[in-house]
């Protein structure tokens, strides 16, 4: 009986834990569609141009 109410807690976690993991992987999922729709260019990222140019001396 011990066993069964272990392997029970057990399933309960690992449904827990893939709940969770997927309600992320949703939250960064509509973080980038909300990105791609924004259209207002003034609201993107600056990527960063390091690199581009050469120092000088």
């Amino acid at each position: 009986m011990f066993e069964y109410e272990m392997h029970q807690l057990r399933a309960a976690e690992l449904i827990r834990e893939a709940d969770n993991r997927r309600q992320v992987r949703q939250a960064r999922q509509a973080r980038k569609e909300a990105a791609r729709n924004a259209g207002n260019e003034g609201e993107r990222r600056v990527g960063s141009h390091r690199g581009r140019f050469v120092s000088a001396a």
